[in-house]
């Protein structure tokens, strides 16, 4: 499944961020990290809300947090 990338450095950001907790700690829940990527990142609702439709549709395929 391909992934449209998200526009803006922020939002890049939050996607490797919550992909990097995701690989440290499998077992946490997706969407306290998203919430806390929304903070940590500044994030607007429509890049919150891409955030976390991105993660709950399946996110990036396995081992991809990091490469751009």
């Amino acid at each position: 499944m391909t992934y449209p990338l998200p526009e803006g450095e922020d939002l890049r950001r939050a996607v490797r961020w919550v992909s990097a907790g995701l690989q440290e700690s499998p077992g946490q829940p997706v969407v306290r990290l998203v919430e806390q990527a929304i903070f940590k990142f500044d994030l607007s609702p429509k890049d919150g809300e891409f955030l976390l439709n991105f993660f709950l549709s399946g996110g990036p395929p396995s081992g991809a947090a990091g490469k751009e």
